[in-house]
């Protein structure tokens, strides 16, 4: 699993609460043919108003922001409690760093600042292009590093503390 993970660029949020808000005016049977053409299929029958709005809304930004990754979609489905869900959630978002496209991570090496620009297919630094921010990390210094610690993406864990 990695442990950057390259997100789309940020999608406009006018456009969708928009789209939300056209979606609060329509009646049961207007909202019945939106999730006919959303999601491409009949909606069930016995589902009430409110609950076909949220469905949709929850729809149309899952497609425009993103859906839940698998590896959470998966935690979900195998976590006994919603509580013990968020508690197994939280210590997976501190292994992964989540960076868009055009961000510049920034750090310090032997007196000279290293910048590294995140592109969609990876990240670029001094005029080469890197799958990952390990071998970015390894061209900086010759040595092995964690890519995301190097550059102050990971917290190191307190002493004594166990890693979930």
């Amino acid at each position: 699993m990695p442990r950057v993970r390259i997100g789309p660029a940020l999608p406009d949020h006018r456009k969708i609460e928009a789209e939300i808000a056209r979606l609060r005016d329509l009646g049961l049977k207007e909202l019945r043919g939106r999730w006919q053409s959303i999601l491409g299929r009949r909606p069930p029958t016995h589902l009430p108003r409110h609950l076909l709005f949220r469905i949709l809304a929850y729809r149309l930004q899952a497609d425009r922001f993103g859906d839940l990754d698998g590896e959470s979609k998966h935690l979900l489905d195998r976590s006994e409690s919603p509580e013990k869900a968020g508690q197994k959630a939280v210590s997976f978002v501190r292994r992964i760093a989540d960076v868009r496209p055009g961000t510049v991570l920034g750090r310090e090496w032997n007196g000279r600042m290293q910048r590294v620009s995140v592109l969609s297919d990876g990240f670029a630094w001094n005029g080469n292009t890197y799958p990952s921010l390990s071998q970015v990390a390894f061209a900086i210094t010759g040595t092995r590093w964690n890519g995301p610690r190097f550059f102050g993406l990971r917290d190191r864990p307190a002493k004594g503390s166990s890693a979930a």
